[in-house]
């Protein structure tokens, strides 16, 4: 984290001095105010956090925490608006941004839906660790979901959202754009601001892009060759730490069930019309509930 302070006319403050995430950018305009706008130079939604501290002769009227999504190219963010007769707005302040919403309030009573094809078994078991979701290091806490499935088995969007990464057998970019380092997985944004990933899933057909609308129900893809299981881990960031908070989520069990499912179960996957449209305009609802 690295603290600005801005007195010049324009300039571009890069977040990132390798992958350069975000560029924000602060110009005077006609009448002495400051607007800032943000460039997100990655293919995917991001969060930005801004704050403000020795504000002299302007204020900051945003809600705080300031967390603002940031659309993949341009965006607009705020104005500093100058005092009447008031020297030139003059600031400190500090920037962070995150792949998931650090405020967001998860939905814990969701229903996700099982991600695999609608009357199928599924067997459900205990997943043990997290080895190499999070680097060489394991998060201190949390929770996951497995499946056991085949090879080449379709698997499914559990909940509609935003695909934010979709990783092959083999890692490529820079680093700080991951959403985490395991490969053959697709990780989604979902629309209360936290994310889900779905290890042992590729998609073959390359059919889906970064920052494409993912409906729950859709097919992802399918099973990685040589994996017999699926893991869905949801998860978001912290706004002043750097431990994630993982999701335990309540899955579709029946037409009219919801719950949170038991290792060494058996269950019989439902996509529920009703729950796969929770999150679809009518629009929507229209194209994809047939």
């Amino acid at each position: 984290m690295t603290k600005h302070f801005f007195a010049a006319i324009f300039f571009f403050l890069i977040l990132n001095s390798h992958a350069q995430l975000v560029e924000v950018q602060a110009n005077y305009n006609g009448v002495g105010d400051v607007d800032f706008v943000a460039y997100n130079n990655t293919p995917a939604p991001l969060f930005l956090n801004v704050d403000f501290a020795d504000l002299e002769n302007t204020t900051f009227n945003e809600p705080l925490p300031f967390i603002k999504l940031l659309e993949p190219g341009f965006n607009t963010l705020f104005t500093l608006q100058r005092y009447p007769d008031a020297d030139v707005p003059r600031f400190n302040y500090q920037i962070k941004t995150f792949k998931s919403n650090p405020m967001a309030l998860a939905d814990l009573d969701f229903p996700y839906l099982i991600p695999f094809s609608p009357g199928k078994e599924v067997s459900v078991f205990d997943v043990k660790n997290l080895a190499g979701f999070w680097g060489s290091s394991l998060p201190e806490s949390w929770n996951a979901t497995g499946f056991l499935a085949n090879p080449g088995e379709p698997v499914f969007a559990s909940r509609t959202g935003i695909i934010v990464e979709i990783v092959g057998a083999q890692r490529t970019g820079e680093p700080q754009t991951w959403y985490h380092t395991w490969n053959n997985s697709i990780t989604v944004l979902q629309p209360d601001g936290t994310l889900i990933c779905y290890r042992n899933v590729v998609d073959n057909g390359k059919k889906l892009k970064a920052n494409e609308k993912i409906f729950a129900g859709q097919q992802l893809g399918v099973v990685a060759p040589g994996n017999t299981e699926v893991i869905v881990l949801i998860f978001q960031h912290s706004l002043n730490s750097t431990d994630l908070r993982f999701i335990i989520p309540q899955f579709v069990i029946g037409e009219n069930e919801t719950g949170i499912i038991l290792s060494s179960q058996k269950y019989n996957v439902v996509h529920p019309i009703e729950t796969r449209g929770l999150e679809m305009s009518s629009r929507e609802k229209r194209r994809n509930l047939k």
